[in-house]
């Protein structure tokens, strides 16, 4: 089996390697979160600190796509967060791998969530809640994977990720619905070239984060996340293909949310 040594060698390397699961011995689900976990034991070692969590591939529109059919996750970095206080940015490429881009709902944490909470609970452990927009990459050819196993031992699929504005949550009092019923427009350019809303995130992005709270306690042994770190829920689009000297924006339809816009370079 791939050793975590080998992936972070490749990503350091921005190299493309191949699929975990076509190997003889093949790469179960139970296997990709070890090998993740041990990944992130690495990171840590060199000096790198988790912020919080992704959640990934919980559009139900994509998996058809991708050949991912179930949410999935990984973590989030100090090297890889960028809090900003504007709503213009730009954003580097460099190290990345088939890198592309990705509207998402993200919330701030300021109590550590249960699996047990229903949506109320679940939103009183919130402090605040912005559009970001993350940068997935793979290091397996063409965005192709064998399953979910593949793209939990590929960091969770995670490249950067910039959070807007910050709005608190104490303000929002049909935060799960508000969130539900989000339009977001995509554009490179002046060109639209996708249009999402929330509910395809899980039926929401509130409901996104508890669904995916479930999961990961049973299967990472009771874990959860921490007061303090970032969960980024999920692509409200498809994720678009991006490059060096492009400018991208996103335009949400709830004016609580600000719009981004994004000029990468390499």
């Amino acid at each position: 089996m791939i050793r975590a040594a080998d992936l972070l060698h490749a990503r350091d390397r921005a190299a493309l390697i191949p699929l975990p699961s076509a190997a003889p011995e093949g790469l179960s689900l139970d296997d990709a979160y070890r090998l993740a976990a041990e990944v992130d034991d690495l990171r840590r070692k060199r000096g790198e600190q988790p912020r919080g969590w992704k959640i990934g591939f919980t559009n139900r529109s994509i998996w058809q796509r991708y050949g991912v059919h179930q949410p999935i996750w990984g973590r989030v970095w100090d090297s890889t967060l960028t809090l900003a206080d504007h709503a213009e940015a730009e954003v580097s490429l460099a190290g990345l791998v088939q890198p592309r881009i990705e509207p998402e709902v993200v919330f701030g944490l300021k109590a550590g969530p249960r699996p047990d909470m229903d949506l109320q609970a679940l939103q009183d452990c919130i402090e605040w809640v912005a559009h970001g927009v993350e940068i997935v990459h793979t290091h397996f050819d063409g965005w192709r994977f064998g399953g979910a196993a593949d793209t939990v031992a590929d960091f969770g699929l995670h490249g950067r990720l910039l959070v807007g504005p910050r709005v608190p949550v104490a303000g929002w009092p049909n935060l799960s619905a508000d969130l539900a019923a989000l339009g977001m427009r995509l554009f490179q350019g002046d060109s639209e070239v996708d249009r999402g809303h929330g509910a395809l995130v899980l039926d929401g992005p509130l409901s996104a984060l508890r669904q995916w709270v479930q999961a990961m306690h049973a299967q990472c042994g009771g874990a959860t996340a921490q007061a303090g770190e970032v969960v980024t829920t999920g692509t409200l689009t498809d994720a678009w293909t991006v490059a060096p000297g492009e400018v991208w924006r996103t335009e949400p339809d709830d004016q609580r949310l600000a719009a981004l816009r994004l000029h990468f370079s390499a």
